[in-house]
């Protein structure tokens, strides 16, 4: 499979800690979801960050190997406009991203039912509930094909039915050959859906690979990830 984006992050961080993450390097390749795994605080976001261009500080190279790729950043805090309506936010992200009227209409028009959002497309987000602000930026940035797609603990805030659209929309992605790189601390999720897996903690990538190989790294067969990660920590 093709490589999309290879990450070597020597340091990277902000004005007051321009080494909040080091030494943190992986690559993501067509039709993967990679994990990028972690508690809270480890780093994840900030390596997000690193990649999507909004840190002031970094040191090391960020590649999208394809030369016009394009890649959808879908944050963990959703940022939505109180005067604009869902609809309005998504003719806005549609102008941006440089969208024909046919295909805008065509894909937030089955991005909307999928997440049940359809009937609320005239409302003002202020009305929204924090699973319905998350349901509306996963639209967004699913409104284009994006070669790679960039998801900040996704999971937050969605009801069971909305995992699994979000789910299946992002196993059609890969199928045409997209690559997911997902933020997350829900290790059972993690175990289940990423085809890799790069393990963080203080600021620092601490393991990757499948499931199976860290399994062997950590000499536990058919041990769930949880136990995997909290094993590695200990030996640290």
């Amino acid at each position: 499979m093709d490589t999309l984006l290879s990450v070597k992050i020597e340091h990277a961080g902000y004005a007051g800690n321009p080494r909040a993450v080091e030494d943190v390097g992986f690559s993501l390749r067509s039709g993967e979801l990679l994990g990028l795994i972690g508690a809270n605080g480890a780093g994840k976001s900030t390596v997000i960050r690193a990649i999507t261009g909004l840190l002031p500080e970094l040191a090391g190279t960020v590649n999208f190997q394809r030369p016009d790729s394009r890649y959808a950043y879908i944050p963990e805090q959703p940022v939505l406009y109180d005067e604009l309506t869902l609809w309005e936010h998504l003719e806005l992200a549609a102008s941006a991203f440089g969208l024909e009227r046919r295909e805008f209409l065509d894909r937030a028009g089955r991005l909307l039912e999928l997440f049940r959002l359809d009937k609320v497309r005239h409302h003002l987000p202020g009305s929204f509930s924090k699973g319905m602000r998350q349901k509306t930026m996963l639209i967004i940035g699913f409104l284009i094909a994006a070669d790679v797609y960039i998801i900040d603990e996704p999971f937050m805030g969605l009801d069971p039915p909305a995992m699994m659209d979000l789910l299946s929309l992002l196993d059609r992605q890969r199928v045409r050959g997209a690559g997911v790189l997902l933020s997350t601390h829900v290790l059972d999720t993690a175990e289940r859906i990423c085809d890799s897996l790069a393990l963080m903690d203080s600021g620092r990538l601490i393991m990757q690979g499948n499931l199976e190989q860290i399994r062997a790294a950590c000499n536990m067969p058919g041990a769930p990830l949880l136990a995997c990660f909290n094993k590695i920590l200990e030996s640290i």
